[in-house]
């Protein structure tokens, strides 16, 4: 008889799959209704295929390569704030050795320790690995993962570039007469589903996630729809 496994991720690794998972959800999402508001506003004024794939391929570069630039510069800041509080913990322990045990025993007693078993965990962690133990307690950073800007960076350009290629492709490829119901249908159903997949990320109820999500994407459309619409009465 073989022995059960156990693969059930935990803790930290959880959290940061599902933030990860949430992002790229978030990503799509912006690629579909900008890309989508874009190209319908602009099949509202004219129903040039070349015009209409300019300024979609615009979008999505314009739009992928504005998310991946946001996530490397935010990323890269949340990781020099982690370094900067890692340095001077380990600062701290050099100098102050004993108080930085009191204080890790204190947050352990915060958690729920007794006094004792609280101080016998702390000097256990620090015998252990101590900027490790306070880095994770008290900071809540893993030294061994840090954020990384450049995944940030090209997990929001790949998700966002996968969100703007749809609402591309359903205004390019049909007919010109059935170009923008196509492109419509596919948006909401697009945008009903990454709804639907971050409410279940978040352990939400997904039907007020996905009305949101269909709404506002219809809204943006027919805003830009009757901008350009406008527009090519004007003969702008």
């Amino acid at each position: 008889m073989t022995e059960p496994t156990h693969d059930e991720a935990h803790g930290g690794a959880l959290g940061e799959r599902l933030n990860w998972l949430r992002a790229a959800v978030l990503g799509a999402n912006d690629g579909i209704v900008s890309t989508a508001g874009l190209v319908v506003g602009v099949a509202g004024a004219t129903d040039d295929r070349s015009a209409l794939l300019t300024a979609g391929l615009a979008g999505l570069l314009a739009g992928s390569m504005s998310m991946a630039a946001g996530e490397y510069v935010s990323v890269s800041t949340q990781r020099d704030s982690e370094k900067a509080a890692l340095a001077q913990e380990k600062r701290e322990l050099r100098e102050q050795p004993e108080a930085e045990l009191e204080e890790l025993t204190e947050l352990l007693e915060r958690r729920g320790l007794s006094r004792d078993v609280a101080q016998e965990a702390a000097v256990q962690l620090t015998e252990r690995d101590a900027l490790k133990a306070h880095a994770r307690v008290e900071l809540g950073i893993d030294p061994d993962r840090l954020t990384n800007p450049w995944h940030a960076a090209w997990a929001s350009f790949l998700a966002f570039t996968a969100g703007a290629l749809l609402p591309l492709l359903a205004m390019v490829l049909p007919p010109a007469e059935w170009r923008v119901t196509v492109t419509v249908v596919s948006v909401l159903a697009a945008l009903a589903l990454t709804g639907w997949s971050s409410a279940r990320l978040g352990a939400a109820a997904p039907g007020r996630a996905m009305l949101r999500n269909v709404a506002g994407g219809a809204l943006a459309m027919a805003v830009t729809y009757a901008a350009g619409s406008l527009l090519e009465v004007a003969g702008a």
